[in-house]
């Protein structure tokens, strides 16, 4: 049966245009029971006797969900004992529409065969299709499409069917209907076998139903942001709350060219925005405007309500002369961005009480009410909780538990809370993307041998960390006949097994990266290819694809040509045995040549580009070594460059400009690129303030300013000054991003960072899904394979570079946080006494950095009364107490140690020991570094 859809719709041009649509209806759409014996189905998926037992409807019975149930309840839906559910296609649609995640969860939901879960086609079935009426609102339509559905199975079924919503009207109408309908909550309710399904129920409160006083201002509603946002009354943007002070934000503005961020203070103007959140604004008039607060600010455990007022006036205080920044306030909310969160419950302290508070891992988010019956239980348990909303009247957002993880301070639970804070995919692959896989044994076939270059006469090898098994690259050099140099940089030939479209594909471009915890790594591709067939491994055939230079003896290109091609490495090296064969004299074989070659070069290269700019910028790096039993840290390293640390990344910084030079040339508007854009001045002022406190100017007008000045800068009597400013500069940076070459002018390719116009990502296609695009680009280049339309839709390639700046960033706060939970566990038994360097000097704290552990922390200036003998110097950035002062790069000795002060929440902490401040310092545990500082000679 067919019927049509016909409307009007304006053009951009202000034509109008009537528009068709068939829409076909069936009748021979399977309803999906093994009860029925009238549909011809050939597999049916929902029981004959469904066993869940309800006090509500104790016969057998199927359930059929509403809209706002998949939307708000689906921890409910998750739980194992929900079973036998229709989610009709009316649903799965608007789900889609509304939010990707709960789309994505109850699609997985349908793929669990315990589960039985249905899609039922509703709206292309001839007895339940409905037209909309006029006047009749999409979402009344869609409710009557449900009711209509779940009418039609009660007739077709010699089963019990459930309507479970919770729009009262909806409800009411159902029943009136003749229809079984309950609100969640009731159905939950009614399921006595399982009584800790309550705890996991999204409760949707309104300010009414909460009651009390209103302690925040009132949202405004969507249209009237609208209409402020186009009048310019308004503005729109991203809400970032601060890591030290919860009384703090900065709203990251969106498309405006006035203002690129806007300071927000004080609860009232935060009002109730969560980290994440798309909120409207209002800019406060100048006289208000502000700047950052100077004090480091937690919610602590036991924080009364009225202890925010007082924190609130603290921020108030005048500030010296400080300059102000465009300051504003929290009208309304355009977006949730609201997720799953991790950390330990604090239970209340009436014993009865099933109201509890929730201490969320991230800082950057507030505790959460829930409610739950098993608090003992989940005391010394790291939990996981969603916000539901967050009404005006409660000082906290309100939601529910999910699940718990494991003990608190449990290994395997923690790294299990930092990959679910970070959003890192980590399921093990799936059955369909195993099956991508080549079969074993596998061997480079005739087809392949004829398309490629072979290279296996060339004396390749790689030189990589220590325990490395995913070996993207390797390197070759070779002095020619006419006194020039080959060089070749050959690259894991990952393309050829991830084939475009495929389950594998799709799952690399979801995850984007591998990320490496500090004992684990989740990688981007299965073993099998990461560290087998397309590790480049020593002594076994491998394909590759080759970038070859021909260089002349000072390191300038004379050509380049890129090939796909077949390699077979003699020898995998780490970074120090291949500086021992580069330093050993008496070596004089083929590898040795090559690596004196490589080295040579690339000292030139370097020396080319810090010429044209490029900086050389610091991060505190460690290594730590693991007990082969209880697989805890027993001993932390610093990490130490070598020179073939530095040649290694000189051939791979050229390969991945070639490339981009060449991918560009070829596919102008739709090259993926990757660039480093230029800091705005300000983002340079602590940098320059910090250096001016130690008598010096950093003049940051153009990159190549910067290096030079970064190079001039030394201290005689602080030989960890130069490392500690660049450590600084590097937070000054902007985020290096991919990018699609066609939604950009070519003016802004450029990247800060390294000095050059044009860059991209080629060398690791192993770990990035970035450089796998890149090598079909390449590939298609040169006539090496086919392209395919999503290769050269530059908005698909945009929304790609979109996922893998995000998937990027989080394997690198992942990275952090596994260094922070090391770390933490190497502490656990120790009480240290260690060097460390003043970072950053606020009102109540010096942000420490201690070198050996690489490792950042707040020594506190402030007792528990918050009485402090240090007078704060905001203008000079300085603490004084007496005759002793404290500045920015000022050598201290902290005591580092664990808080064990609350069981299930212990965490770090510094004080200090020198300098010597009578009454605050603490004794010496013994002598700082009394261990000599161990280098890490990998």
């Amino acid at each position: 049966m067919q019927r049509s859809k016909i409307f009007v719709k304006k053009t951009k041009k202000g034509s109008v245009l009537k528009v068709v649509r068939e829409h076909y209806l069936r009748d021979d759409i399977w309803c999906g029971s093994k009860t029925c014996d009238v549909c011809l189905q050939q597999a049916a998926i929902l029981e004959e006797s469904p066993e869940l037992e309800s006090n509500l409807c104790r016969q057998p019975h199927y359930i059929v969900t509403d809209t706002n149930v998949v939307l708000h309840q689906m921890d409910i839906l998750e739980v194992p004992v929900i079973k036998n559910v229709i989610i009709l296609q009316t649903v799965l649609e608007e789900v889609r529409h509304r939010s990707a995640p709960a789309y994505k969860r109850i699609k997985d939901i349908l793929t669990i065969r315990d589960k039985h879960f249905y899609t039922f086609t509703n709206e292309h079935h001839k007895d339940t299709y409905v037209e909309r009426q006029p006047g009749e609102s999409a979402n009344d339509r869609n409710d009557r499409a449900i009711r209509m559905a779940t009418s039609w199975y009660q007739e077709h079924l010699d089963i019990k069917i459930v309507l479970v919503t919770d729009d009262m009207e909806n409800k009411e109408k159902a029943k009136k209907d003749g229809l079984t309908a309950y609100t969640v909550s009731e159905y939950v309710k009614s399921l006595s076998d399982s009584p800790e399904l309550m705890d996991k129920l999204a409760l949707r409160t309104s300010d009414k139903t909460t009651g009390g006083k209103a302690k925040f201002p009132e949202h405004l509603p969507l249209s009237e942001i609208q209409r402020g946002i186009k009048s310019g009354n308004y503005m729109q943007g991203s809400f970032q709350a601060s890591r030290d002070n919860y009384l703090e934000a900065n709203v990251s503005v969106h498309g405006s060219e006035k203002f690129d961020m806007v300071l927000i203070q004080g609860s009232h103007n935060l009002n109730r925005a969560v980290h994440g959140d798309v909120v409207a604004i209002q800019l406060l008039s100048e006289s208000e405007w502000s700047c950052p607060s100077s004090l480091v600010l937690t919610e602590t455990e036991k924080e009364e309500e009225e202890d925010t007022p007082n924190k609130e006036n603290i921020l108030k205080e005048k500030k010296s002369q400080v300059p102000k920044q465009p300051t504003g306030k929290v009208v309304g909310i355009i977006k949730r961005n609201w997720r799953q969160y991790c950390g330990i419950l604090q239970p209340s302290l009436i014993k009865e009480s099933t109201k509890h508070l929730f201490i969320p891992t991230e800082r950057r988010i507030h505790k959460i009410r829930i409610e739950t019956r098993q608090a003992k239980t989940l005391e010394g348990q790291r939990i996981i909780v969603c916000i539901d909303s967050w009404p005006r009247n409660s000082r906290y957002p309100l939601g529910h538990f999910v699940r718990a993880l494991g003990a608190v301070g449990d290994k395997a639970t923690e790294n299990e809370v930092l990959l679910l804070e970070h959003d890192v995919p980590h399921t093990p692959f799936s059955q369909s993307v195993l099956s991508c896989l080549p079969e074993m044994p596998w061997r480079i076939t005739e087809e392949d041998s004829k398309r490629r270059m072979d290279l296996r006469h060339l004396d390749i090898c790689s030189v990589d960390p220590p325990g490395c098994t995913d070996i993207d690259d390797a390197l070759h050099c070779r002095e020619m006949d006419d006194g020039n140099i080959e060089v070749g940089v050959h690259i894991a030939d990952v393309s050829h097994f991830i084939r475009p479209g495929t389950a594998i594909d799709k799952e690399a471009a979801k995850r984007g990266t591998t990320v490496y915890l500090i004992d684990k790594r989740i990688d981007m591709v299965p073993e099998l290819l990461s560290s087998n067939l397309c590790s480049l491994r020593c002594k076994e055939d491998r394909l590759a694809f080759s970038v070859l230079w021909v260089l002349s003896q000072e390191a300038k290109i004379i050509d380049v040509k890129f090939t796909k091609s077949i390699i077979c490495s003699r020898v995998s090296l780490t970074y120090a045995e291949a500086q021992m064969i580069i330093d050993d004299k008496n070596r004089t074989d083929a590898i040795a040549k090559s690596l004196r070659g490589l080295n040579r070069l690339a000292k030139l290269l370097k020396k080319q580009r810090i010429e044209s700019g490029a900086l050389t910028l610091a991060s505190p790096e460690v290594r730590f070594h693991i007990d082969s039993e209880t697989h805890d840290p027993i001993d932390v390293q610093s990490k130490e460059l070598r020179d073939t640390n530095s040649m290694v990344e000189e051939f791979m910084l050229l390969a991945n400009i070639s490339v981009a030079e060449e991918i560009f040339r070829e596919f102008p508007n739709c090259a993926m690129l990757r660039r480093h854009p230029e800091p705005p001045p300000s983002n340079f002022e602590p940098i320059i303030k910090a250096a001016q406190s130690k008598g010096l100017q950093l003049n940051v007008d153009t990159g190549k300013d910067l290096a030079v000045s970064l190079n001039d800068a030394q201290l005689a009597d602080n030989p960890y000054f130069n490392t500690m400013l660049r450590i600084l500069t590097t937070r000054c940076m902007m985020q290096a991003l991919y990018f699609c070459s066609g939604m950009l002018p070519e003016a802004d390719f450029k990247h800060y960072g390294l000095a050059t116009r044009i860059y991209t990502h080629f060398t690791s296609p192993i770990r990035r899904y970035s450089d796998v695009i890149v090598h079909r680009l390449l590939a298609v280049s040169i006539g090496a394979d086919a392209s395919y339309p999503e290769l050269t839709e530059k908005k698909k390639t945009h929304a790609l570079c979109f996922n893998l700046n995000f998937r990027h960033r989080m394997a690198q706060y992942a990275g952090r946080a596994s260094v922070g939970l090391h770390t933490q566990l190497f502490f656990k038994t120790r009480v240290i006494d260690e060097d460390g360097y003043v970072l950053f000097v606020r009102k109540n704290a010096l942000h420490v950095l201690i070198p050996k552990y690489g490792l950042e922390g707040m020594v506190f200036l402030t007792d528990e009364k918050k009485r402090s003998p240090f007078t704060y110097d905001e203008q000079e950035s300085i603490q004084r107490c007496g005759d002793v002062e404290i500045g920015v790069f000022d050598h201290v000795v902290v005591q580092v140690s664990i808080d064990r002060s609350n069981v299930q929440h212990q965490k770090l902490v510094l004080r200090l020991v020198q300098p010597e401040i009578p009454g605050f310092s603490v004794p010496s545990s013994g002598p700082p570094s009394a261990k000599k500082m161990k280098m890490d000679t990998s």
